[in-house]
């Protein structure tokens, strides 16, 4: 019985890694403003603990602001600032990020980027998903 059990919760928090992510706002990006939309998860969420996925972080932005930084989180744990990698701008841009699961068992991994825009360090809004951390 508890054997199921432990399958119906993984499988919910697949499921949950699958279709995560925040909600974005809709309105017109200001001048010079990058929005994260999506970051996309890794092996269907199912992380081992200790070892770097590439994670995929799309975003729009009005003009080519700098991203100087990702900012992580893991289920309240302390911030981790992953290097942020391949950014590519376009309709939407993408960059890539390093990151593993921080715990065993199911979690929130949340990110935001810290920008340049027309000499101003700006801090981007935040999206999230759902992963699963397995042992090593």
């Amino acid at each position: 019985m508890k054997s199921i059990l432990i399958g119906v919760l993984m499988g919910a928090a697949v499921l949950l890694g699958i279709s995560s992510c925040a909600t974005v706002p809709t309105e017109p990006l200001g001048e010079g403003e990058l929005r994260l939309l999506k970051m996309q998860v890794p092996e269907i969420g199912n992380l081992r603990v200790g070892y770097p996925y590439k994670f995929n972080i799309s975003f729009e932005a009005n003009g080519n602001p700098e991203i100087i930084r990702a900012v992580c989180t893991c289920s309240g744990s302390a911030p981790y600032i992953p290097e942020v990698e391949d950014v590519k701008y376009g309709s939407p841009g993408d960059f890539s990020v390093h990151l593993s699961a921080c715990n065993i068992g199911p979690q929130t991994l949340e990110c935001y980027a810290d920008y340049v825009s027309a000499g101003k360090r700006r801090r981007s809004n935040s999206v999230s998903c759902l992963i699963n951390g397995l042992e090593r």
